[in-house]
Formats: C-alpha cells, sequence, structure tokens
C-alpha cells in the first residue's frame, strides 16, 4: 500500500469503498499533504486551485466527522460563486453515496429564496453556499450554525477580491469558537496582505499546505504569438483557432466590455461562441455555461472573475487576447488546460508595447520566452461544436433522473449510447447533449415517448 494511497488513511469503511467506485485510489498532491492533518481535526490553510483535488480533500474531511444521526448543520463551504457551489454539492453528494441518507443543500444568490426556506426547514448537514445569501438566511434565523463542527472557505482569495471579507466576517462570527476551520486558495496569505488580514483569528495554529503547480511542460504547449497592433488581435485569433481547431477551448480577455464585443465578433465570423462575464442574469450565465459544458459551443470568451471557480473538464485549449495584468493570473489560466495528464496547448497574443511584460513572465516562470509567427490555417471554414443541447421542462420535482432521460433516448427506435452525453438534471428542467446530427430524431423522440408516464415539452437550447 503506498503512502499516498486513500486506504493509508484512518476514514470509514463506506467511504474508501466509494472513493474506490469512483476510481479514486492514489492522493493528489493537496490530498496527501492535507487530508492527515485535517482528519485528526487541525485547522489547514492549503494554497490549491480549481482541478487539484482540493473538494475532495476537504469534502472527505467534512464526511469524516459527520454525525448523520444528528440533523443538524454541520459543515459549512462558502464559495465565491454559484458556479463553484453547485460543483462542490454535486462532488460532496457523490462522495457520500455510500452513507446513509447524508443531506447536502445549497444556498447561492440568483435562485429564488422561498425553496431554500423550504429545503432548510427540512434540514441539512452541509450547507455549501456564497458569502451573501448564507448571511442572508442567517439574519432572517433560517439557517442557524450552532452545531457547526467544520467551516470551509474555498476560493478565499477570490471572496477576497470580491468585496466579501465584511459579510464572511459576519458569518463567522455566528459559528462556533471551536469549530474546524480550512482555508483553500489560489495563493498564499503571505503573498496577499488583505488574506492575512482575513484568516487573522479565524484559523488557530493551522497546517500550512502549498502544493506547486499541476500542470508543466509535458502536458502544456505554450505559444507566445506577435500581433503588430491591438487592432491585429481578432484576426489572429481567428487564423490560431482556424489552424488549432479545438474541440473546448477558452479565449481570456481583459475587460467584460472586450469580452463581448470578441464573442459577438466570432459569431459574426461563423464560430459557435458565447461570452461569459459579469454583466450577464444569472439564468443567462448558467445556460451558456450547461451548452459549453456539453460542447454545444466550441468557444467560451470570458473575464478572469467570470471563468474563476469554472471546472471545465477536458479544455482542449486556452487562448489569452492579451498577457493577463497580473502574471500569476497568466499561470491560472494556462493551468486550465493539459490537466489530468491530459495534452492542451494555450496561445498568447502579443504586441511589441508588451514585450515588458513578456520578460517579466520568462522572469516569474524561470524560463525563456520567445513570440514567432502566427501558424496558418489548411482549412478556413469555421468549425460547428460536435453536440446539441436539449431541455426538457421536468426535473427532479418530477422524480426525473439522468437515466430515465438516457432510456428514453436509446429505446427501441432511439439513438445509439454514443450519440447521447451529458445529462443534467435540476429542480424544474434538465439539459441533455445529444450529438448534432441527431439532435432533431432526438428531439421527436423525446417528445414523442413519456418519461414516468409524462410527456415533457422538449426545446433545443441555443445561444
Amino acid at each position: 500500500m503506498s503512502d499516498t494511497s486513500f486506504a493509508s488513511l484512518a476514514l470509514s469503511p463506506a467511504l474508501l469503498s466509494t472513493l474506490d467506485s469512483l476510481g479514486y485510489h492514489d492522493m493528489t498532491p493537496v490530498q496527501a499533504q492535507s487530508l492527515p492533518p485535517m482528519l485528526v481535526g487541525r485547522d489547514v490553510m492549503a494554497q490549491a486551485k480549481t482541478g487539484s483535488g482540493k473538494t475532495a480533500a476537504f469534502g472527505l474531511a467534512l464526511l469524516s466527522q459527520l454525525r448523520v444521526e444528528a440533523f443538524s448543520v454541520q459543515g459549512l463551504v462558502l464559495c465565491p460563486t454559484r458556479e463553484l457551489a453547485d460543483q462542490v454539492a454535486e462532488e460532496l453528494r457523490r462522495l457520500a453515496r455510500g452513507m446513509p441518507n447524508v443531506k447536502v443543500l445549497t444556498l447561492c444568490g440568483g435562485a429564488p429564496f422561498g425553496p431554500q426556506l423550504a429545503s432548510l426547514e427540512h434540514g441539512a448537514h452541509i450547507v455549501v453556499g456564497t458569502p451573501g445569501r448564507v448571511d442572508e438566511h442567517l439574519r432572517k434565523g433560517s439557517l442557524t450554525l450552532g452545531s457547526l463542527a467544520v467551516l470551509v472557505l474555498d476560493e478565499a482569495d477570490r471572496m477576497l477580491d470580491m468585496g466579501f471579507q465584511v459579510t464572511i466576517d459576519d458569518i463567522i462570527a455566528d459559528t462556533p469558537a471551536d469549530r474546524q476551520t480550512l482555508l483553500f486558495s489560489a495563493t498564499f496569505p503571505d503573498e496577499r496582505e488583505g488574506l492575512a488580514a482575513m484568516t487573522r483569528g479565524v484559523l488557530r495554529d493551522p497546517v500550512s499546505v502549498k502544493v506547486a503547480e499541476t500542470h508543466d511542460a509535458t502536458t502544456i504547449e505554450q505559444h507566445f504569438y506577435r500581433v503588430s497592433h491591438d487592432d491585429d488581435r481578432f484576426a489572429a485569433l481567428t487564423e490560431l483557432l482556424l489552424a488549432t481547431r479545438p474541440t473546448t477551448s477558452v479565449v481570456f480577455c481583459n475587460t467584460k466590455r472586450e469580452t463581448q464585443a470578441v464573442a459577438d465578433s466570432l459569431v459574426d465570423a461563423g464560430f459557435s461562441a458565447v461570452a461569459l462575464h459579469g454583466d450577464l442574469e444569472q439564468k443567462d450565465r448558467d445556460r451558456l455555461l450547461v451548452l459549453f459544458a456539453n460542447q454545444s459551443a466550441s468557444i467560451l470568451v470570458a473575464t478572469d472573475v467570470a471563468a474563476r471557480g469554472l471546472d471545465i473538464a477536458q479544455l482542449d485549449a486556452v487562448f489569452n487576447y492579451q498577457i493577463a495584468r497580473e502574471l500569476d493570473v497568466h499561470v491560472h489560466r494556462v493551468g486550465r488546460t493539459g490537466r489530468a495528464g491530459a495534452s492542451g496547448i494555450a496561445c498568447t497574443l502579443v504586441t511589441p508595447q508588451e514585450d515588458y511584460r513578456l520578460e517579466r513572465l520568462a522572469e516569474l516562470l524561470g524560463e525563456p520566452l520567445a513570440t514567432e509567427p502566427l501558424p496558418k490555417a489548411t482549412n478556413g471554414s469555421p468549425f460547428e461544436p460536435p453536440m446539441a443541447t436539449l431541455q426538457l421542462a421536468g426535473g427532479k420535482k418530477d422524480k426525473l433522473r439522468p437515466g430515465d432521460i438516457l432510456g428514453a433516448l436509446t429505446s427501441e427506435g432511439g439513438l445509439r449510447g454514443d450519440q447521447v452525453g451529458k445529462i443534467k438534471v435540476l429542480a424544474r428542467s434538465a439539459y441533455v447533449a445529444v450529438a448534432r446530427s441527431a439532435v432533431q430524431k432526438a428531439q421527436a423522440k423525446l417528445e414523442r415517448d413519456k418519461l414516468k408516464g409524462r410527456a415533457f415539452r422538449v426545446r433545443r437550447i441555443r445561444h
């Protein structure tokens, strides 16, 4: 048994069995360093990014000391965005599936307040939420934290950047003094004055865990392409997209206005692109993210703040419209591709005016960085995403499960299994990705066949 195997930890048989069924055998570096102290109740301050395995790390720490028979909120995870909160809650539910009746509840802004009140009345063991909405429930008395054993601050640096310091202080004031506190951040408190202030008095004699970047030159191919002027950036981006033809890619821009303009121009040029920035309504943001996650939109154009916390699997390429204003942000951007051993490319456009930033980036990375001419595309036609997404007007409240939708699509006269992609079932709706070539057949089949004895309205989602 290796020292990095989950079996070497003092975890319950139920958790070890679930980890085995999920294919989790060996710990990632952040898990190997943080789990032993967390499991014995120590406070931990860890530097770790999305994709490093941090959610499973603090999730196992939470679940290992949960008293399921005590139906009260024993764990609270604060996240900067609704998307990250949803991902964390989903992972916690997966890890807890071998334990009886563990209730994980999300409390996020942008979602109706009423249903959250009803869910809280029924009780929960773990709450995952955004600071503003959690604080609102505390003030209204609908959430109490007298039984809280573990507080997790996930992406603490981003919550600080978003102005949540005072709100988090108010929430912490409502928690027991003897709680365990786990703080995860992409930067370390000694590197950020505000983060150091945030942790003061919150953590008791914490164990510090600092994990090196999980990506390297063997999995990520970095290129820096020379463009003469700012006006040439868009033409250069389209040339790169046509030359590399990635199934999924993110284009990072430095401003909200530029993000929308680049996405609109890509759509006008025939590409499948969506814009993600802070001015979007939550429902529009959710729809666009489902489309992108389902591979029904090929290109996500985003600001760094909007993309933070998105755990996008199998990202083929990252394009930097400019070098990021903060150089460590460039490293974070690039680290979104080439994950879990997969290969990826990162392309950055550089004007002569940005050469000094390129030199500073080279110093940060400790390696020489040179610009190269743009590659020439052999195929000048914009590419389409491989999938299309259908939405059903029914969800968990209607007792729908992913298996019901898959079964209906692949039953007699339907689609092949490999023509069905991701299925996501929400409270009142469900999304299913199907091969673009089979979308009309899939829609007709779902409209014709009943699910759970009922007919549900089906529509294709476009951006």
